[in-house]
């Protein structure tokens, strides 16, 4: 796949939009770390290690797009400070998890580039199935 194929629509919104999901994605690999590392059994841990991979994989496809798309690497940050216990942890994630889906689902509508509308697509079912498994550990302290 060339550059031209992938620029055949984008903007600065869809731009910016992606620039956020890499944060999003980054700051969500950093707290999941921390709380993988706060569960309260292996099981959980291994699941959350699980998640944390899926968002490792998002994060490098929204790296990959951003740099088809501009030619520039973007500079991640972190966007939020991660809870500091693991019940508050698990809360967050799963309102950071739902919130995300809704976001990536805007961003797959907002373009017409096959590229990006799949990755969102796909990210955002990844995001939903992750929330779910939040909502069963809060549901199961």
């Amino acid at each position: 796949m060339n550059q031209n194929s992938m620029q055949t629509s984008t903007n600065t919104e869809v731009l910016n939009n992606i620039l956020k999901a890499i944060d999003g994605e980054y700051t969500a690999i950093s707290c999941y770390e921390l709380l993988a590392n706060q569960a309260p059994n292996n099981e959980i841990k291994k699941r959350i290690l699980e998640i944390r991979k899926d968002e490792i994989r998002h994060y490098e496809t929204f790296w990959y797009l951003y740099i088809s798309l501009t030619g520039e690497q973007p500079s991640p940050k972190i966007t939020r400070q991660c809870p500091a216990d693991y019940t508050n942890g698990i809360l967050s994630a799963f309102k950071d998890e739902q919130e995300t889906v809704d976001f990536y689902h805007k961003i797959a509508r907002s373009t017409d580039n096959p590229f990006i509308n799949d990755a969102f697509t796909r990210a955002s079912a990844d995001e939903q199935n992750h929330a779910v498994w939040f909502l069963y550990f809060m549901n199961h302290q």
